[in-house]
C-alpha cells in the first residue's frame, strides 16, 4: 500500500497535533511535517513535496490565501486543501478562485475528514457537505438549464450522476464498464451542453437540481 505524505499548516499547535494523531491512525496516510506559519509551509512544501497540504485559512502573518498563492507561484505540485473554521461564502469562493483543491471545515466528522483527504489525494475536488449549497447558490444556475438535461445522452447523464457522487474518471469507467478515455469524452460533452466549465460546477449543478445517482 502506498503511503501518502501530508503537510499540516496551522498556527495552533494543539490543533495540529490532534489532526496529526487522527491521520496517523490511517495506514495509508502519514504526516511528514507540520508548519506554524505560511512562510514555514512554503519552505517545508518545497523540501518534502508532500502529496497533500492541509492549509489553515486564518493565520497570523501570511494568510492562508496568500500562502496558497505563494505555493502555486513556487510551482509546488502538492494538492492543497483549505482546512478552516470559516464557512463564509466569500472565503469559499476566494479559495476556489485561486485554485485550491478543496475546502474543508474543522468541525467535520473524523470519518468524513479522512474520506475527503483520501479523495483529494486521488485528485478529486473536495468540499465539506454543509458548504455544497453555498457553492451551488454562488453559481446561480439558470432555471432554463433544467431543460438542458434533455440534450444529454443516457450515458452522459450517468456520468453526471456519478460526478455528483464524487466519483473519479477511473471510478466511473469501472462502474460503467467503459474506458477512462471514453469517460473523459462524455464529461467534456456534458460540460459543453450544460454550459459549465468544470467537474466541480457539474457536481454542484447536479446537487442543486437534485439529480441523484
Amino acid at each position: 500500500m502506498t503511503t501518502a505524505q501530508i503537510l499540516l499548516v496551522d498556527d495552533h499547535p494543539t490543533l495540529r497535533q490532534g489532526l496529526a494523531q487522527l491521520i496517523s491512525l490511517e495506514d495509508n496516510l502519514d504526516v511528514v511535517a507540520q508548519a506554524g506559519s505560511g512562510d514555514e509551509a512554503i519552505s517545508l512544501a518545497i523540501k518534502h513535496a508532500p502529496d497533500l497540504i492541509l492549509l489553515d485559512l486564518n493565520m497570523k502573518g501570511l494568510s492562508g490565501i496568500d500562502t496558497l498563492i505563494a505555493l502555486k507561484r513556487a510551482e509546488v505540485q502538492s494538492k492543497i486543501v483549505i482546512f478552516t473554521v470559516s464557512d463564509s461564502e466569500s472565503d469559499v469562493l476566494q479559495a476556489i478562485k485561486f485554485n485550491t483543491d478543496g475546502y474543508l471545515l474543522k468541525d467535520s466528522e473524523p470519518e468524513e475528514l479522512i474520506e475527503k483527504i483520501n479523495l483529494a489525494i486521488q485528485g478529486e475536488f473536495v468540499i465539506s457537505n454543509p458548504l455544497t449549497q453555498i457553492l451551488a447558490r454562488s453559481l446561480r444556475p439558470n432555471s432554463k438549464k433544467v431543460s438542458l438535461l434533455e440534450n444529454l445522452t443516457q450515458r452522459e447523464l450517468q456520468n453526471l450522476k456519478l460526478i455528483a457522487a464524487g466519483k473519479s474518471n477511473k471510478d466511473i469507467a469501472n462502474k460503467l464498464g467503459i474506458a477512462e478515455t471514453t469517460v473523459k469524452v462524455h464529461v467534456k460533452n456534458l460540460l459543453k451542453k450544460l454550459g459549465l466549465k468544470s467537474r466541480v460546477e457539474a457536481a454542484v449543478w447536479a446537487v442543486e437540481h437534485k439529480i441523484s445517482h
